[in-house]
């Protein structure tokens, strides 16, 4: 027998194969599913965050891993088939992010693990058990430690705007977890003396009519909850902002990015390049439930001192000391 014919000899028997051999044979492409409400443009500084996590682990797209990249481009309601969709394609894990997101992946499936890029307190939400023992097929990331950061929120804004009286809520009355952030912004206000209008958008085609609301009672200020239309719409609601000369507070850094006021929240680009380590993991044999949950310990504040100067605000030196990025 010569030399390539005992080597096919051993390819066969796979316990007698060289171990680069039996390696080669064994070699797998994982297929990873990737589900948000966003147009790609609108994720990508997530997106590029994941998929950078994901090659410090050793995964390249193309390589060793297919990304399944499915985008709702805004519109929520699409969300649910395209969970369905990547559960037919059987993929062997769905990165998600936001609460309508887990939604409606948990909706498609109890078995493929699923890993929550960011989520609005997942206990309460239905998605886990515990932080610290999931169980199920969900893990992965949670921003906000508690509602009551929103309370925190108003009081940054407040600062912002001493003399705010009449502040607006923008909320998505549907997205699991809004109501109990609803009502810390409600107490916190009552408690700070100040009036809430509490105005709902399902959508982007419902934003304009939404600041209109806010304008016709003659709100002062702005408070935008964390809700994935609204951060992937950011461009359109900080726009609007700017129109109607509303100062406004949000969850998210990338919004002062672009001309937010000031946001107070964890960094979603760190949520999502640490939603690498929780695939890589699963990948690897671990079960998600009984990967804990990483819950949100630091919160940054930035603030955007060109913004605020367009909107004739005179920021407080303590304000701008206590802030982590000030965007000049």
């Amino acid at each position: 027998m010569d030399r390539r014919a005992f080597l096919a000899a051993l390819a066969c028997s796979p316990g007698l194969a060289p171990r680069s051999v039996r390696a080669q044979s064994a070699a797998r492409v994982f297929r990873i599913g990737y589900l948000q409400t966003a147009t790609p443009d609108e994720q990508a500084p997530l997106t590029r965050a994941f998929e950078d996590g994901l090659r410090e682990h050793g995964y390249v797209d193309g390589r060793n891993v297919v990304i399944e990249r499915r985008f709702a481009w805004g519109a929520q309601e699409r969300l649910p088939a395209l969970a369905d969709e990547l559960v037919r394609l059987n993929v062997d894990v769905i990165v998600t992010g936001g609460n309508p997101v887990i939604a409606a992946v948990k909706r498609a499936t109890t078995t493929i693990p699923v890993v929550m890029g960011t989520s609005r307190d997942p206990v309460a939400s239905g998605f886990v058990a515990s932080l610290a023992r999931p169980g199920g097929n969900i893990t992965g990331l949670s921003g906000d430690p508690s509602s009551d950061v929103q309370a925190k929120r108003l009081e940054l804004l407040k600062a912002a705007v001493p003399g705010l009286t009449r502040v607006a809520v923008l909320w998505n009355p549907p997205t699991p977890g809004a109501d109990a952030y609803r009502r810390t912004v409600e107490g916190a206000a009552a408690a700070l003396g100040m009036r809430v209008h509490v105005v709902a958008a399902l959508g982007r085609d419902q934003f304009a009519g939404a600041f209109a609301a806010m304008v016709r009672e003659r709100a002062e200020g702005l408070v935008v909850l964390p809700e994935p239309v609204f951060f992937t719409a950011r461009a359109q609601i900080v726009e609007l902002a700017a129109t109607h000369r509303l100062p406004a507070v949000y969850h998210a850094r990338e919004v002062v990015d672009i001309g937010g006021l000031m946001s107070y929240g964890v960094s979603l680009t760190y949520q999502f390049h640490r939603a690498a380590w929780y695939v890589d993991r699963i990948l690897k044999g671990a079960k998600p439930g009984d990967l804990a949950v990483e819950q949100a310990t630091q919160l940054e504040l930035a603030i955007n001192a060109r913004t605020a100067g367009t909107l004739g605000l005179v920021l407080a030196p303590s304000l701008l000391q206590r802030a982590d990025v000030v965007i000049r």
